[in-house]
């Protein structure tokens, strides 16, 4: 039976597949620009503007009527971490412009920026996958998944990109592809 937690692991997969890409990355001396905007555009509309707001806006609020308190324990946990993240792509964001602009010294914040998030998010992908999932399966009824599973397609559905475009888990295999990996 797919599930909610199932659904967020499957994006995990997508998730860590681009932590890959960053981390091969910042073992390379001269980067493609284009790829760290391609990284930060799909961390901010992927990762972050769709996965971390179905967990935030639809998940987490559901385990918040099952007993998972918000402010501690580890859905807090979660949501500190999602902050975590943001400020990290901020820096590399912030970051990229001053290279852009000529600053070269940049490349180091932009690469301490990504491996603080590579760090984070795989810490954090392996506490929700291995214990906070665990914990929600244990107390959603299969109809709580189900809204949870018709929301997230909901939330998926309105989140699309062009008809044209490439979606986000083909542009990381394209990324991924590059590199090699």
């Amino acid at each position: 039976m797919e599930t909610a937690t199932k659904n967020l692991e499957n994006d995990h997969v997508h998730i860590l597949r681009l932590i890959d890409v960053m981390e091969h990355i910042t073992r390379t001396e001269n980067p493609e620009i284009k790829h760290l905007d391609s990284i930060v555009e799909i961390i901010r509309n992927f990762a972050d503007g769709l996965h971390h707001a179905k967990e935030e806006n639809i998940f987490f609020p559901m385990l918040g009527e099952r007993g998972f308190s918000p402010t501690q324990g580890p859905v807090a946990v979660m949501l500190h971490e999602h902050v975590e993240g943001r400020n990290y792509v901020k820096g590399i964001a912030e970051n990229i412009a001053l290279y852009k602009a000529g600053n070269m010294t940049a490349i180091r914040e932009i690469y301490r920026n990504m491996a603080g998030y590579a760090e984070l998010l795989r810490n954090h992908i392996a506490k929700e996958n291995n214990i906070l999932f665990k914990m929600a399966d244990k107390v959603l009824s299969v109809s709580d998944q189900n809204d949870l599973l018709n929301s997230f397609a909901e939330a998926e559905k309105n989140h699309t990109q062009a008809p044209d475009a490439i979606t986000y888990p083909q542009q990381i295999q394209k990324l991924a592809s590059f590199y090699n990996l």
